[in-house]
This record gives structure tokens, sequence and C-alpha cells, in this order.
């Protein structure tokens, strides 16, 4: 039959498939990580919670079904809708982090006000949520400027989006909670560097940064004890740097292969919180040299995958918004497996998909799904174009035959 030509009065956009690489490197994190607290933590829950050796692992379970609601929430929900809600977002994470520090609503946990208790749900660390609210954050900031000309490579584009980030660090700070505060700071200076800024701006911020650092450091003393524990171990073997001795030991003990899942681990039971930020540990000791490097090759997946997201969608706020999420998780990732190998000073990052925390498997879930979200972007359709002569936009034609 004939054939028809229908030509669009705008261009056409085409929907991309959700990235399949980063849903399978994601899913299998969140597997191996419930295989992992599921071999590790029974002795340890039996022994801390009268016997129900499964709890970690049945309430990690309970987050992580919370977790992936919110991933398909933030997967699906169009990402204008997203940018709609993020003033609410914003706000509320901030309230959540300052409910820390009132009576009764706080948690207070060895002198440190991080979480918030939940009737029924249990306990909350917003600062998680803090994590993904300032990429959020930052990222429609700076691709709102950009849009309004008003990021021109100016000190004044600079204040807007450092004072949101230093409201919340600020925040995070009073809560005793260094190592997030430390996190997120850097998480929104690398989303400074890759929108445009100066990085001579940053100099006397990171100079001034350095200094409160080191005052809140040697302002507590748990914090001191750690940098001498870890700069003089064999003095405190037995206090605190037991935890990263007894570390050190599954590690040695894993050998090449490993002890293998679920045969009984001999020295994964005497780490104190294996269930939580050294529960890098106890998956070294069941899996050995090879499942260390089957784990660095898996998360390097994942990074790759969600780094070529970042730099491939179209939108500008879905690249910057996955390039920080993507940065967080591979940052954490990095850090907690040096803490739990001993180089560098001990940290209460924890290790996204493995360690036992419902605040911290529920935002990571969430990042995750913001990240699919933005493989699907739209883009303009390539192919045929022609250019009318009386009119300066560009239009696109496609051809169906009948």
């Amino acid at each position: 039959m004939k054939g028809y030509t229908f030509y669009a009065e705008r261009p056409i956009g085409r929907q991309y498939k959700t990235d399949l690489g980063l849903v399978v490197a994601t899913l299998l994190l969140w597997g191996l990580g419930i295989v992992t607290l599921y071999t590790c933590s029974p002795s340890t829950a039996a022994r801390l919670l009268q016997g129900d050796k499964y709890y970690y692992v049945v309430r990690q379970l309970i987050s992580s079904a919370i977790g992936f609601a919110l991933l398909l929430f933030f997967a699906l929900l169009p990402m204008d809708k997203i940018r709609s809600l993020l003033p609410y977002f914003v706000l509320g994470a901030l309230v959540l982090c300052l409910l820390t520090f009132i009576p009764k609503i706080g948690v207070e946990r060895n002198g440190a006000r991080r979480w918030i208790r939940i009737a029924g749900l249990g306990t909350l660390q917003p600062s998680e949520l803090a994590k993904f609210a300032v990429i959020l954050f930052l990222a429609n900031l700076f691709d709102r400027q950009k849009e309004s000309g008003e990021y021109d490579d100016d000190a004044n584009s600079f204040i807007k989006p450092l004072g949101g980030l230093l409201l919340f660090v600020t925040v995070v700070f009073a809560q005793k909670d260094l190592s997030t505060g430390i996190i997120i700071f850097l998480v929104g200076a690398i989303l400074f560097f890759v929108s445009g800024a100066r990085i001579s701006w940053f100099f006397p911020l990171f100079f001034l940064g350095t200094i409160a650092g080191g005052l809140l450091t040697f302002k507590e003393e748990y914090r001191v004890r750690r940098l001498l524990a870890f700069f003089r171990p064999d003095e405190f073997a037995s206090t605190t740097g037991f935890q990263l001795t007894q570390s050190k030991k599954a590690i040695v003990s894993g050998g090449l292969w490993g002890q293998g899942m679920g045969t009984g681990l001999v020295r994964t039971p005497y780490i104190p919180e294996v269930y939580a930020d050294y529960i890098f540990a106890g998956w070294t000791e069941a899996m050995g040299l090879v499942g260390v490097l089957a784990y660095f090759v898996l998360i390097g997946f994942f990074a790759w995958r969600a780094y070529r997201v970042a730099f491939t969608t179209p939108d500008r706020f879905s690249a910057l918004g996955t390039f920080g999420c993507a940065t967080l998780i591979l940052m954490q990732s990095l850090l907690n497996c040096a803490v739990v190998c001993g180089a560098v000073p001990t940290t209460g990052i924890p290790l996204p998909f493995f360690s036992f925390g419902g605040s911290s498997i529920i935002v990571t879930l969430a990042m995750c799904g913001f990240m699919l979200n933005a493989s699907r972007c739209e883009s303009s359709l390539p192919g045929n174009t022609y250019y009318d002569n009386n009119d300066d936009t560009e239009s696109y034609e496609t051809v169906v035959e009948l």
C-alpha cells in the first residue's frame, strides 16, 4: 500500500529501557548481603538477644521490603514529579535530623544522638536520609542555575548550594556523627566539581574543614582512642582495638578459598559488631581471597553501570543525582573495606547492601531506584531530520508504511 509520512509538530522523544546491568548488580549485592548476614549474625544475635539468632536477618528483610518499595517509587515516578516533591523531601530530612535532639523522640547511644524512635518500627537514622536529600538538593539547584543562567562561574552561584550543604553537615556533626558528616561533605564537594565550580574556591573551605575535623576528633575521647589503636594496635588489642584485631584474624583465616558459607565460622563470632560495620570480615572469612576479589568485581560493575547512566542520560538533574548516588555508595563501600582491613582508622560507616541497619538499606535501595529512573530518561530521537527554512526550530519526521 501507499506509504504515508507523518510530521511531528515538535521533537519526538524516545524512552530508554531500564539499565538491566544496574538492576542485576543491585539485586546481586543485596542478595549477597542478606546471605552474608544470615551466615555471620546468628551466634552474635543468640548471645545478645536471648536466643533469637535470626533477629538481624528478619529485621533486615523487613527493612529491605520497605527499601524495594521505595526503589520502585523512585524508579517509576516521572523525574519532573520527583523534582516537584523534592522541597518536601529535603525539608523532611532536615526536620528528622533535628528531631534527634528532642528528648523522648531522639535516642542517645554512647553519647551520640543519631536516631529517632518510631512506634512499631524501631529506630530511624535520619542522617542516612540526609545523604540522599543533599545529593538531590545539589543536583536540582545546579541544574536550575544552569537553566536560568545564574550559574556563571562566579562566587554568588557558589553560596546557595554551599549553604545548604553546610547546614546538613553541621546538623550531622552536632549528632556526633563525624564520619557521616565528612562523607556528606565530600560527596557534595565532588558534585560541585563535576557541575563546574572552581577548585580554588574550595581551598579555604577544605583548610577550615580540616581544622574543624581535627578539633571534633580530639574533642571526643573515644575518637582519640580509635586513633591510638590504629597507630599502636598491639597496645590496644584487648580494648579499643579488639574488634579490629579479631577482624584481621578472620580475614587471615579465610585464606584463598574461605571457610565456606554455613560451615561454622571460627573467628567471625568473636567480632562484636560483625553484623554491622564489620560484616565484610565475615564475608572474607567465609569466601576467602576469591570472595574478596569477586566482591570488588561486583561493586566495580555496579559503579560502571551507574556512572554510565550518569554520563549518558540527557537530563542534567538526573545525571548529577545519579553521579552523586553512585559516588556515595562506592565511597562508603571502599571506606568500610579499608576500615575492616585496618588500612584507615575505625569509623561508623556501614557497608552498603551488607551491613545490618534499616535506615541504610532503605536509603541505598531508594538511591538505586533513582538511578534506574535516570537510565530511562527521554532523549531526542536519532534518525531523519529536516530543517524548515522558514522556522528556526528543528523538526523530525517518521515514515510509516501501511
